[in-house]
């Protein structure tokens, strides 16, 4: 078998038939046998092993959920056996450093380490870091090899595994759905998009394989966010180019605050471009077997430095979007974000870019996951965004409309700001009255024709958990422009 197939494994359920394939001697055949745990076969297939790469691949018949079961390759007189399989959703978790973050680094840790336990048919793998200048067929390096989740490996260590977001994602998805998840990692700290990118990827942004200069912001946080491999797709060819023949059921992305300082504003090309990349990959890889719209879901970026100047992260964080403010949206189809610009951690440990509550993190994932992936109807996932503007200009006024109930925490006088026509710059339009859907801006500031408008575009827009606008979910409204 390939390297990333073991005892304890979690294969994709149906309607898709989960992909299997590994090595043998060339021209030999190999019997693959899915047998339950008591010995009775239920499914047995056989196939050649192709003479140029060596490798055989096996596309299962779909199976419902549950197990155990165990799986065995026979060529000739040699056999390997898999036990302890189960079937249920594969979804692979993938990112730099707030991705990597362990169950053992976030709030709460001791209490969500104790419950690992009560999980055992939620499954985890990890990856370990490797960079390679040509696409890999297998993985070089495993740091998790498919295990049941304990104490020691949701918390490892600082930045080693396993993620606490994908966890926190895991565990909420099995409460759902209530049969088996794995969880496969593959993040490395500090890493910027492109590592990511397969050359393809690169080439739909007009993008060569060499970086050039970096378009660094303000500051010298070069080294400290960029620490990970830069090159173009080297990322992609060692750790992700080796997973796509596994059958997946989504991915979870959190990425982003090294492209902050980095390329930034080529991310609203290069994240598209990633997204419909990885489909197309995943789903050739697996036989089809994968969705060709395959869920991503993605947590648009958190906060950093509490009275920067500097507008990168919320550029960042609106190109996250394909500048559209809100996923799903035509660039980015059967995508969900979980929003965490009031998620700041001033007093991190491990520095402010990397927020210890992974919980609201995965909460507001999940609910995407749930909505957009699995469908579930009438699940509200994603905050209020505004549908309309209209200007009252004998009144000074601006009223804007959203989309939902509005809930606000305070009236934050630095949250709204407007372009005016004839003015340098963006200036303050305060919030004056909130109402259902509506909220009303004061526009003394501004004389003349409001030709902009923006919502918490700031690196640090507001404290824990208090900005200005929520809906009655506990769900904040996103930024735009």
């Amino acid at each position: 078998f390939a390297s990333y197939y073991g005892d304890h494994v979690v294969l994709q359920k149906e309607p898709a038939g989960a992909v299997v394939w590994g090595y043998g001697e060339p021209g030999a055949t190999v019997a693959v046998a899915l047998a339950r745990d008591g010995g009775l076969v239920v499914m047995k297939k056989t196939v050649p092993v192709k003479g140029a790469s060596g490798t055989w691949t096996i596309v299962l018949d779909p199976m419902d959920p549950g197990g155990p079961y165990t799986l065995t390759a026979t060529q000739g007189s040699e056999n390997v056996t898999l036990r302890d399989i189960y079937f249920g959703d594969v979804w692979l978790c993938s990112g730099q450093s707030n991705m990597v973050m362990t169950v053992l680094q976030i709030a709460n840790a001791s209490q969500e380490l104790a419950t690992a336990a009560h999980y055992p048919y939620i499954r985890l793998f990890a990856v370990a870091p490797a960079r390679s200048n040509v696409e890999l067929p297998d993985l070089e390096r495993i740091h998790l090899p498919w295990s049941i989740p304990t104490t020691e490996n949701l918390g490892h260590g600082n930045f080693t595994y396993f993620s606490a977001v994908c966890w926190l994602l895991g565990r909420s998805l099995y409460e759902a759905r209530r049969y088996p998840i794995g969880l496969v990692e593959a993040a490395w700290g500090g890493t910027p998009i492109e590592a990511w990118s397969s050359s393809r990827a690169l080439r739909a942004c007009g993008r060569s394989g060499d970086m050039g200069s970096p378009a660094l912001a303000s500051g010298t946080s070069q080294n400290l966010h960029l620490s990970g491999p830069q090159t173009p797709s080297v990322l992609w060819n060692a750790m992700i180019h080796p997973l796509l023949n596994m059958t997946l059921r989504g991915v979870a992305w959190y990425q982003g605050e090294a492209n902050a300082f980095l390329h930034t504003d080529q991310y609203n090309c290069t994240f598209p471009a990633l997204i419909a990349d990885w489909r197309r990959a995943f789903h050739a890889g697996s036989a089809a077997q994968t969705e060709p719209l395959l869920p991503f879901g993605f947590v648009q970026l958190s906060t950093y430095r509490r009275q920067s100047p500097d507008d990168s992260f919320a550029r960042l964080r609106w190109h996250q979007t394909a500048d559209l403010g809100v996923v799903p949206n035509p660039k980015m189809p059967n995508t969900f974000m979980a929003v965490a610009m009031d998620l700041g951690d001033e007093h991190s440990p491990y520095g402010s870019i990397h927020p210890r509550d992974k919980q609201n993190v995965a909460h507001r994932l999940q609910l995407g996951a749930r909505a957009v992936a699995y469908g579930e109807k009438n699940l509200v996932f994603q905050g209020p965004y505004p549908i309309r503007a209209i200007l009252e200009v004998a009144k000074g006024m601006l009223n804007i409309t959203y989309s939902q109930e509005l809930v606000h925490r305070w009236r934050d006088k630095r949250a709204f700001e407007v372009c005016c026509s004839g003015q340098h710059g963006w200036v303050l339009a305060p919030m004056v009255m909130v109402e259902s859907r509506m909220v009303t801006l004061a526009l003394a500031s501004c004389r003349t024709l409001v030709l902009g408008l923006r919502y918490a575009w700031a690196e640090w827009p507001c404290d824990y958990q208090s900005c200005a606008l929520y809906n009655t979910q506990g769900l904040p409204a996103p930024p735009f422009l």
